[in-house]
């Protein structure tokens, strides 16, 4: 499969991870085209670090992989979903998902 089209804007597309059970938003983060073929290849999230500039298996530390299901992608092609199954929470703080903060709220 030709990934090429969706990184014809940037290198780096976001990805948001949501629960296929709960539909959970679980959290963000960005994949090159190699984070993408490796998560359809091993069926579990890899994404790119912004920050150490590497490869990363979310999980491969933890032990709490996102077992990836099926990827859907927006009507733009820039932006993706990978809906799965956690095993074990999420956040690197423990929580089931990385969205536990409230910024804003309307009464």
């Amino acid at each position: 499969m030709d990934l090429s089209k969706f990184f014809k804007k940037s290198e780096l597309i976001p990805v948001i991870c949501q629960d296929e059970n709960t539909k959970d938003v679980l959290m963000l983060g960005y994949a090159n085209k190699e984070a993408l073929k490796l998560t359809m290849e091993t069926k579990t999230a890899w994404f790119f670090s912004r920050s150490r500039q590497k490869l990363w298996n979310k999980g491969e530390t933890s032990g709490n992989f996102i077992f990836v299901s099926k990827i859907l992608s927006d009507c733009d092609d820039d932006t993706l979903i990978y809906l799965g199954t956690p095993k074990g929470p999420v956040c690197h703080t423990g929580n089931p998902n990385c969205f536990y903060t409230t910024l804003w709220e309307s009464r």
